[in-house]
Parts: C-alpha cells; structure tokens; sequence
C-alpha cells in the first residue's frame, strides 16, 4: 500500500468531509503549545534530557485507540515525524493512513497547519491527551 501525502488544507477537508482522525505525533509539550482542533496526541518520540527519544509505547497506544480501518491523518511538527509513523503504520496494517505534509509549523516551501490560518487550540479535547490515550485499556 502507497502512502498519500497532503498538504494542511486537504488534510482538514478530509476531517471535515469525511471524517479523518488527526493524529498529531509530536512530544506532549509541543502538542500542548498549540495543536490542530480535536487532534488526538500521540507521540512517537518523547522529548527528554537527552533529547527525543522513540516512544515504546506508540504502536501499542494506536492499535488500542484506532481500529486498523480507522481514517487517519498523521501530522507532526515539520513533516518528518508524521512521514515515519504514517509509514510504520502502514507496515503494521492499518489501511486508510495520509500523512500531512509540512506539519504544525511548515517546511521548507510548504506552510504548515498554522500558518495556513487552519484551527488551532491549546486546549485538549477530553479523551484526547497521549496520558488518557494511553491508559486507555483495551
């Protein structure tokens, strides 16, 4: 299966057409600083003293939240992150994953959700947050 990589605008008309889940990998900080409206946060590197470091728990945490049909859409800060999770993703079986290009902030020639004036909160939406997500039982 290809992976389908879309800018911000087609990523928010595919939550709001036809009912994609965005799935934002950044850390919990990053997330919290500002994030899509009603994105679900689940990190797939954790920032730390050392730096980023992958989160064990990612996987997992997906597979329990959203069933392997789910509409996904994978974004993170710049693009790089969300590519590699769409990617493992789609390795692990899941079926309808895009992966937002540019990400939250933007890339090189591409602006990000942000700067493309899209939906933006600091405020997490209840059952949203990586810690609620990820003790969510199975």
């Amino acid at each position: 299966m290809s992976l389908t990589r879309v800018s911000p605008q087609d990523a928010r008309d595919l939550m709001d057409k036809d009912g994609y889940a965005y799935v934002d990998v950044r850390s919990i900080p990053e997330f919290e600083a500002g994030h899509p409206e009603g994105a679900y946060n689940i990190p797939l590197l954790h920032m730390g003293p050392q730096g980023m470091t992958p989160n064990p728990d990612f996987l997992d945490v997906m597979e329990r939240i959203f069933a392997k049909d789910a509409k996904l859409v994978i974004g993170c800060k710049a693009g790089g992150r969300s590519l590699r999770a769409a990617t493992l993703l789609i390795s692990s079986g899941f079926t309808n994953v895009v992966d937002q290009r540019a990400g939250f902030e933007g890339a090189p020639g591409e602006r990000g959700w942000r700067p493309s004036g899209l939906p933006v909160s600091t405020q997490t939406t209840a059952g949203r947050g990586y810690e609620m997500l990820r003790a969510k039982p199975r």
